[in-house]
């Protein structure tokens, strides 16, 4: 199985660019990020043509998830245990739940393509929001685990959290200053890893970034993030045979501004014959 995950930055004005990825590179299970539509605006067509299943995730312009599979989809959730919610000038429990999470089985595979909360700066209440979504994330993956603990799962999507210092590239990005890079985003990273899942991707692809801002030659100049992660667990890393982030994707027309990145598994009962070589870019 070829895995990938990409923030598309609006999938209605980047389809034929992300169904031609999909396609190239062998894609069986695409999870998207920021896609900004409803399911009913969602181009299922061009994905249908190449022969793709779609589920996708959205309530209006902002966020959305989608996932695009080769393989059934199965036991699709739009939201996890726990997960909060948020609405600009609203406190409490009630809050709406954003389209940022969706869950599906694939091949017994357990994927989730997250688009986790940006924070916006550490003192506006979109921070706090980020962190409460971190942590009931962990809890989710904790209970997973423990219930389940032989299945492969995997998060997979945009975090928005440079987790080393070697992650961040963008010189605008200032620890202790900015958002992605403070200690409590970073902690709640290292609580994903500690309640069971591994960065597959690491060490197969251990440099390079994933996100570049459009503004102010951050590409031309490689001033970016690695913030667009696959994380998966014991069940799921040991299938992993390669792994790679496909930077040549920043580049062309109305690109956007994250790239893929890659997993290949090799799942039980999959022919050694089935596996074929990946080639980044």
């Amino acid at each position: 199985m070829r895995l990938a995950t990409w923030n598309v930055n609006s999938i209605r004005a980047r389809v034929t660019r992300t169904v031609d990825f999909a396609v190239r590179e062998d894609i069986d299970v695409l999870a998207m990020q920021e896609t900004k539509c409803t399911p009913e605006q969602f181009p299922y067509a061009p994905f249908q043509d190449a022969g793709y299943e779609v589920v996708a995730h959205g309530h209006n312009q902002w966020n959305g998830v989608a996932i695009a599979s080769r393989l059934p989809i199965e036991d699709v959730e739009y939201s996890f245990d726990g997960m909060p919610g948020f609405a600009k000038g609203l406190e409490g429990p009630d809050q709406p739940h954003e389209a940022r999470a969706l869950g599906a089985t694939v091949d017994g595979v357990r994927v989730w393509s997250l688009y986790v909360p940006n924070g916006r700066s550490l003192t506006d209440p979109h921070y706090a929001y980020k962190l409460d979504f971190l942590r009931a994330l962990a809890q989710h993956t904790r209970d997973a685990l423990a219930a389940t603990p032989g299945q492969p799962l995997a998060l997979v999507g945009d975090f928005n959290i440079a987790p080393t210092d070697e992650d961040n590239g963008d010189p605008a990005i200032i620890p202790g200053v900015s958002t992605h890079v403070s200690e409590p985003e970073r902690e709640a990273f290292r609580a994903l890893e500690s309640a069971g899942l591994t960065d597959v991707v690491r060490p197969l692809a251990p440099t390079g970034f994933t996100y570049w801002d459009y503004k102010r030659l951050r590409f031309p100049r490689n001033e970016g993030l690695r913030i667009d992660f696959i994380l998966g667990s014991r069940a799921f890393a040991d299938a992993v045979t390669d792994a790679g982030i496909h930077r040549s994707e920043r580049k062309g027309e109305i690109p956007s501004d994250h790239v893929p990145v890659v997993v290949e598994l090799a799942l039980p009962g999959t022919s050694d014959e089935d596996d074929v070589p990946m080639i980044f870019g």
